[in-house]
């Protein structure tokens, strides 16, 4: 299995708060499905930026890797949460889903012929071909979500992150929007950060809880232990259905605590 990405000793902070990640090391694999999860404010974010370029590091390394060979950079798609697109833009869903193709990804430039035959594979697979010509303001979450989506894997990119991808998205179309995952990581890395430990376990191939730190998981199995001990100080909730925990209620003060409370 070769990696795409390989983070050593990482370290992480800005000017107010200079130990958001301390010392976290990562490997990312081609056919990984990687589940991201982790109390508010442990750096999940601060994680995900960094993957990116859009934050240096104090300390630490990332490495990227095409084919088993070191590159400079690696092409790699992003799925925003819907709360931080602005649906007042007067953009249309095919011009949104045009913006992610590289080298610019900026709006309203020229694109050829075979870039839009993209843009129609892309909106068939996500089944949005009939609003390819509506405004993003006229768009159900749904809708918008799979729109989003569509821009963040029309380059063909080696990895897609997704961060809190169900946030503002009803439950009907949730289901269906995991379905289309699973799909596209037959050809694409996926890492994916959410607080619902249930759709982690049902979706991913291995797991990582990012609380200032990182704890890896390799595979799905979690148990109520490695999840005590991975969110540490925080306390946990977990609403069980069966023998899986559903979904991890993370609303509290990151203070010090010696109660992790598992139901």
């Amino acid at each position: 299995m070769k990696k795409l990405i390989e983070i050593n000793s990482l370290t992480v902070g800005y000017e107010n708060k200079p130990n958001v990640l301390n010392d976290v090391s990562l490997t990312i694999y081609e056919d990984d499905f990687l589940g991201v999860i982790g109390p508010n404010g442990g750096g999940k974010t601060t994680l995900l930026k960094t993957i990116l370029g859009l934050i240096k590091p104090q300390s630490g390394s990332i490495n990227y890797y095409d084919k088993g060979m070191k590159v400079p950079s690696l092409n790699i798609g992003y799925l925003p949460q819907i709360n931080q697109v602005d649906k007042k833009f007067p953009i249309s869903v095919s011009e949104v889903i045009l913006s992610g193709i590289t080298p610019e990804k900026k709006f309203f430039r020229r694109y050829s012929t075979e870039e839009r035959n993209r843009v129609v594979h892309v909106s068939n697979q996500l089944g949005i071909s009939s609003i390819l010509n509506r405004a993003i303001g006229e768009l159900s979450g749904g809708q918008l979500q799979r729109v989003l989506l569509g821009r963040a894997i029309i380059d063909n990119p080696k990895l897609i992150i997704l961060d809190e991808p169900s946030t503002y998205v009803d439950k009907l179309f949730e289901t269906d929007f995991y379905k289309l995952l699973g799909e596209i990581n037959k050809s694409i890395a996926i890492m994916l950060v959410s607080h619902d430990v249930g759709t982690i376990i049902s979706l991913v191939k291995n797991i990582a809880c990012v609380n200032l730190g990182l704890h890896y998981h390799s595979g799905s199995d979690i148990s109520k232990e490695w999840l005590s001990t991975a969110y540490q100080s925080c306390p946990i909730e977990l609403i069980g259905h069966g023998s899986f925990p559903h979904r991890v209620l993370l609303e509290h003060d990151h203070i010090e605590s010696d109660t992790n409370s598992i139901q």
